[in-house]
C-alpha cells in the first residue's frame, strides 16, 4: 500500500484493522464505500452487457455527457446529480429512439452517436466557461470524489441502482439472447429493438450514477474494464458476471483506500487497479495459450512412442 508523506495526511500503519477503524471513524468514507459498493456492483452488471453487445461507444459517449450536464446543473445553481440523471438519461433515450430510423442499423447509430457527443461535450465546456465560482466543483465532475458524499446521496444510489437492477433482470434472458445473435433472436419473437432501447436507458441511469464516483471522464473505464477482463478469463454469463461484479470491487474499494492517503483523483486509482486486473487476465490468457500450444506436440510425441 502507498504511504502518504509526513505531516500531508493519514499515514498507513500496516495495521490494517487499525487502519480500517481510523478510516472509517469517518461518516463521509462510510458514505462512500457504501456509495462505492453500490456503483461498483450496478456499473459491473450493466458493463458486462455493454462488452458483449459491443456497445462501448454508446457508453462512452452517455458517460462523456453527463458532463455538461452535471456543469449546466451546476452553472445554474443546482446539485450536479440532477445533471448526471437528466443528461445521461435524455443521452441515452435519443441515441435509443433515432438511431433506429435510418434502417442500417449499428451504421446509423454510430454516426448519430458521435455526433451527439461531441455537441454535448463543446456544451459542457461552454458551460465551465460561463461559470463563475471556484473550479472544484466541474473539477470534481471530472475525475471524481469521495468527499462529501451524504446519506441522503447514497439512498439516491440504492434506488437508482435497485431500480437498474430489477429492470435488468427482468430483460436479463432475452437480452442476453439478443446481445448474442440478434438476427436468430429477431427470428424468434424477441423484441431485440424494445430491448435495445431499454438498455440504453438503463445504461444512461446506470453511468449517472457512477460518475458520482468515479468522475464522467472515467466512469467508462469502471463500467468497461471490469466486464472485458471477466470476459477474457471466462466465457460463462452467470460465471462472468459475478467475477466482473468481484472486481469492480476490489477495484473500487481499493481506489477509495488509496485516495484516502493520498490527495490525488479517486478515478485514477480506481481505473489504475481495474487496468492491472485486465492486463494480468490478458497476460494469463496469453501464457495458457502458449503452453497449450507447446504442450500438444509432446503430447502427439508420446502417442506415438
Amino acid at each position: 500500500m502507498l504511504l502518504a508523506e509526513p505531516g500531508a495526511g493519514p499515514v498507513w500503519s500496516w495495521n490494517l484493522l487499525a487502519d480500517i477503524q481510523e478510516m472509517w471513524s469517518f461518516p463521509f468514507m462510510v458514505n462512500a464505500f457504501r456509495a462505492g459498493a453500490i456503483v461498483a456492483v450496478v456499473s459491473a452488471v450493466m458493463g458486462y452487457f455493454v462488452v458483449l453487445r459491443r456497445q462501448t461507444f454508446a457508453a462512452h459517449t452517455v458517460s462523456t455527457v453527463a458532463f455538461p450536464g452535471a456543469a449546466g446543473a451546476v452553472l445554474l445553481g443546482f446539485s450536479a446529480v440532477y445533471g448526471y440523471f437528466a443528461l445521461c438519461v435524455a443521452a441515452a433515450v435519443i441515441i435509443a429512439a433515432l438511431g433506429w430510423r435510418g434502417g442500417r442499423g449499428g451504421a446509423d447509430e454510430a454516426a448519430l452517436t458521435g455526433t451527439v457527443q461531441a455537441f454535448l461535450l463543446a456544451s459542457g465546456f461552454l458551460f465551465i466557461a460561463l461559470y463563475k465560482g471556484l473550479l472544484g466543483g466541474p473539477q470534481n465532475i471530472l475525475f471524481g470524489t469521495f468527499l462529501g458524499i451524504t446519506t441522503s446521496q447514497v439512498n439516491v444510489l440504492i434506488g437508482v441502482g435497485a431500480v437498474v437492477l430489477a429492470a435488468l433482470a427482468l430483460i436479463g434472458r432475452p437480452l442476453l439472447f439478443a446481445s448474442v445473435d440478434p438476427q436468430v433472436a429477431a427470428a424468434r419473437g424477441v423484441p431485440v429493438r424494445a430491448l435495445s432501447v431499454t438498455f440504453l436507458v438503463l445504461l444512461g441511469a446506470a453511468t449517472a450514477e457512477a460518475g458520482q464516483i468515479t468522475g464522467t471522464l472515467l466512469v467508462f473505464a469502471l463500467m468497461v474494464i471490469p466486464a472485458a477482463t471477466a470476459q477474457t478469463v471466462t466465457g460463462r454469463p452467470g460465471t462472468g458476471l459475478t467475477l466482473a461484479v468481484l472486481l469492480a470491487l476490489t477495484a473500487t474499494w481499493l481506489g477509495l483506500t488509496t485516495a484516502y492517503y493520498w490527495p490525488y483523483p479517486l478515478g485514477f486509482f480506481v481505473t489504475s487497479y481495474a487496468f492491472a486486473g485486465y492486463l494480468l487476465a490478458r497476460s494469463g490468457r496469453a501464457l495458457h495459450a502458449r503452453l497449450g500450444r507447446t504442450g500438444a506436440p509432446l503430447l502427439n510425441k508420446e502417442a506415438t512412442a
